[in-house]
């Protein structure tokens, strides 16, 4: 009874393992190009803003299944977000996984980013775009659900509240002269009244 048990136990862990590591391999996408085959993610998932991430690529020889080396020469890789102008990413080979690239980077704000690959994998030319979302891999979430105990604001979050404290600064900067004109004003026409009666 106690080998049966621990049977059961064993295949559930090996279940389980499987079907922790087939959601992570689904949050990549995966697209042919030419002989060889992209598959393009995070390299941490979920992805969460503020937190560092980066490129999780993978590129493999379809005519041998092996991984291709040496990309980090031939290949660029800019990332892209919100209609900014795009961040050029230091792509750099993984250490003892061939064929596997990574560019780090922080994402600083929630929302879809775009990875734009450019030039060429011995005479095949490259100029692919990987944009994140339903179907392909996930978009930055915040990190605000998953922070404890206390929720940290995000560099957006702050932006948007130093603007509105500069604009209420502004605000008073504005009242303060004209008071200061109304005051000097009124001063000089007490002091005009004042020199008519003596």
């Amino acid at each position: 009874m106690t080998r049966l048990i621990s049977f059961v136990a064993a295949t559930l862990v090996v279940v389980m393992g499987f079907i922790a590591f087939a959601g992570t391999a689904a949050a990549h996408e995966r697209r042919t190009v030419g002989p060889y085959e992209f598959e393009v993610g995070w390299l941490n998932e979920p992805a969460f803003a503020g937190l560092m991430n980066g490129l999780d690529l993978s590129i493999t020889d379809t005519r041998s299944g092996k991984g291709v080396q040496g990309l980090e020469k031939t290949l660029t890789v800019e990332l892209q977000t919100g209609g900014l102008a795009p961040l050029p990413l230091t792509l750099a080979a993984r250490f003892g996984t061939p064929g596997a690239y990574e560019g780090n980077f922080m994402p600083t704000v929630a929302g879809t980013y775009t990875f734009h690959i450019k030039g060429k994998i011995d005479t095949q030319n490259v100029d692919e775009k990987f944009e994140s979302g339903p179907g392909r891999f996930d978009d930055v979430d915040s990190a605000t659900a998953v922070q404890y105990p206390v929720k940290v604001p995000t560099g957006e979050e702050l932006s948007k509240r130093l603007d509105d404290l500069q604009g209420g600064l502004d605000q008073t900067r504005l009242l303060s002269a004209a008071a200061l004109v109304i005051g000097i004003v009124a001063l000089g026409a007490a002091f005009a009244v004042s020199r008519r009666r003596a």
